[in-house]
């Protein structure tokens, strides 16, 4: 279905990607512009239309596209050999943080994406977002050592709160980026501050 673009050299497919990760992560999928998606592509309109059908055809793409780069290069990296829940979650913020360096939106656009409400694409979304959320919270908590945790401790529901936590601060890091108008953090200021998140949860689930 995406045969053209596809079939476009590597530099160019990754300047319209970048460019429509951008757009539609910071304005969210029903208020991004195509014309500021070419504009900072340097393609125009038309040529957009003759890779991608319409912009729901693109948002989708890009859904499919930044679920299999945090499949193959961020879900499949993971450690499951480092068996204590904390430093595999550092591990795991590590692995993020270079990717966001090579793919500035990607984690962005997909928190967007997790969350729009758009009648346009909610539908076709709802299934994707199942299986990744999924995956995610499997291999985080893959071969985890549980006999550090706490003594009477609901060892499940503890790692519920824990992925809950986790991601609720990685949405919070990508809402002060989107309201900063920066493209990246200060990742060491951000590691100060997610260990000591941490930290706190590591004296309230441990032993």
């Amino acid at each position: 279905m995406f045969s053209k673009f596809l079939n476009l050299d590597k530099e160019k497919q990754q300047r319209v990607l970048n460019a429509a990760l951008k757009e539609f992560a910071r304005k969210g999928y029903d208020d991004a512009s195509t014309i500021e998606i070419v504009k900072e592509a340097g393609i125009s309109k038309g040529l957009l239309f003759h890779y991608f059908n319409t912009k729901k055809d693109l948002f989708l793409f890009l859904y499919d596209y930044s679920m299999k780069i945090i499949k193959t290069e961020y879900f499949d990296m993971i450690n499951t050999k480092d068996k204590d829940i904390f430093v595999r979650l550092r591990q795991v913020y590590l692995l993020k943080i270079e990717l966001i360096h090579e793919y500035p939106w990607l984690f962005q656009f997909s928190a967007v994406a997790a969350s729009t409400d758009s009648k346009d694409v909610k539908k076709e979304l709802e299934s994707r977002k199942l299986e990744m959320e999924s995956m995610g919270f499997a291999k985080m908590f893959e071969n985890i050592d549980e006999s550090k945790f706490k003594k009477g401790i609901d060892v499940e529901k503890a790692k519920n709160i824990i992925f809950w936590a986790i991601g609720g601060y990685t949405n919070k890091v990508i809402e002060e980026v989107k309201a900063s108008e920066l493209e990246e953090p200060d990742y060491d200021k951000v590691l100060e501050e997610f260990d000591a998140y941490l930290d706190i949860l590591k004296v309230w689930a441990y032993n």
